[in-house]
């Protein structure tokens, strides 16, 4: 039998899977925007999925003292490569070449894509750890969710590719910069 403090901690969980699945979202329509398969969307989904089951859990594991001092600089690095990304991806659209941006999302490129994504839920899983949340719920909802807003932002930049043409490079850069920025401010916050 489900509790009613049960139901209240899965519409809380769930909320605050959405609210960091947005972030895989713009990120996804970000992507978007470059020329994809189904099979590399269905991949990025799934390790960006991944990412927000292992970094909440890590954070969960790792105590409040280590965020206050690893979590801001993870996050500037984070910040700092999709800025550079984003930067690149306008400029190529500018120039007319059909050159490929620096980072793709495969391999070494998804890893940066995905942990720039999931740095949020670090710290969110560090709070919630302290608070003694369900660790196994946390972690299903936040993986679940970021994975599905990271597939439905993907498919809304491919589709927005099509009908942007060229410049749904720039667009996407331009996604992808902003986030960026949003990450180093954020980040910056904390620091100071």
């Amino acid at each position: 039998m489900i509790t009613g403090c049960l139901i209240g901690e899965i519409i809380t969980l769930f909320l605050m899977a959405t609210a960091l699945g947005m972030d895989a979202f713009s990120i996804g329509m970000g992507m978007g925007m470059l020329e994809l398969r189904l099979k590399q969307m269905m991949k990025i989904g799934i390790v960006i999925g991944v990412f927000h089951v292992v970094m909440p859990l890590l954070g969960m594991l790792v105590g409040f003292f280590l965020s206050h001092h690893f979590g801001s600089i993870a996050a500037m690095i984070g910040g700092v490569l999709l800025l550079l990304l984003g930067a690149q991806m306008m400029l190529a659209s500018l120039t007319n070449k059909e050159d490929k941006p620096l980072v793709q999302p495969i391999g070494f490129g998804l890893f940066i894509f995905a942990v720039s994504a999931s740095l949020d839920s670090f710290s969110v899983g560090l709070s919630l750890g302290i608070f003694g949340a369900r660790v196994l719920l946390t972690i299903f909802m936040f993986g679940f969710m970021s994975m599905i807003l990271t597939w439905l932002g993907l498919m809304i930049g491919q589709k927005a590719q099509r009908f942007l043409g060229r410049y749904s490079e720039a667009f996407g850069g331009f996604i992808l910069f902003t986030f960026g920025l949003k990450i180093l401010l954020h980040a910056w916050h904390f620091i100071i």
